[in-house]
């Protein structure tokens, strides 16, 4: 019994190994677990840090935050546009005023440069019924009878063009109604400055286009053909 008493120093000693080490695991856990906390912090922080430069997800058809819709491949919606255009006709006449004025040269030239092409062409008298029936959605119009006077007082150029999206382009190298409100670089805009001499006409819509070149072309006056320079124009 006294030996056994005699080496409790020994018993005690083993017992402060033994917290001591207890100690040292519980020092460790709790350094793991501030580590752990402090880490997820910085990556929350650094997840809303870094928020504000993320690619903006409008351009795309799916949507980050359903987990089904990430699975699906991405689509870049000017693609989906671009295969929806379509082919159109219009039809552009240059009025007596561009023709007296010398500006036919001048105004296809902007058309044949944008890279529409040419199907349909012809100097032409418009007679009173034609004019009359181009201009029929005007006919309750106050200015009716002087527009009608005004188209047939000389040749016009009669055009029809095609292209991609051409019912609006051509508008818009046209330009507004009124001179004095188009842009400059349009052809209005640069060559005209009254509404009653604004130069020349194109087709509102695709339908218009198609029935307007019905209207002033006979038919074998349009031609079927391919421009050398198509491939450089079109994928």
């Amino acid at each position: 019994m006294a030996a056994i008493l005699g080496g409790s120093p020994a018993v005690t000693s083993l017992s402060a190994i033994h917290s001591t080490q207890t100690t040292t695991r519980t020092s460790r856990s709790s350094c793991c677990l501030l580590s752990y906390a402090t880490s997820d912090k910085l990556n929350l922080r650094t997840s809303r840090h870094l928020a504000a430069f993320q690619p903006p997800s409008h351009l795309f058809s799916s949507s980050p935050s359903n987990a089904i819709t990430r699975n699906k491949p991405l689509i870049f919606l000017p693609h989906l546009v671009a295969s929806m255009e379509q082919v159109e006709e219009t039809y552009i006449m240059i009025k007596p005023d561009g023709v007296q004025r010398g500006l036919v040269g001048e105004i296809i030239t902007r058309f044949e440069k944008k890279g529409f092409k040419l199907s349909g062409l012809k100097l032409f008298q418009c007679p009173q019924d034609l004019a009359e029936e181009h201009y029929k959605d005007l006919k309750s119009k106050p200015f009716f009878p002087k527009l009608i006077d005004y188209i047939t007082s000389g040749p016009v150029v009669c055009m029809a063009w095609e292209g991609i999206g051409v019912v609006a382009s051509a508008r818009k190298l046209i330009g507004s109604t009124n001179p004095l409100q188009a842009e400059p670089g349009t052809i209005r805009g640069d060559l005209a400055v009254q509404t009653g001499r604004n130069v020349v006409h194109g087709s509102d819509s695709p339908e218009n286009g198609q029935r307007e070149i019905a209207l002033w072309f006979k038919e074998g006056e349009v031609c079927e053909w391919t421009p050398a320079q198509a491939p450089w124009l079109i994928e």
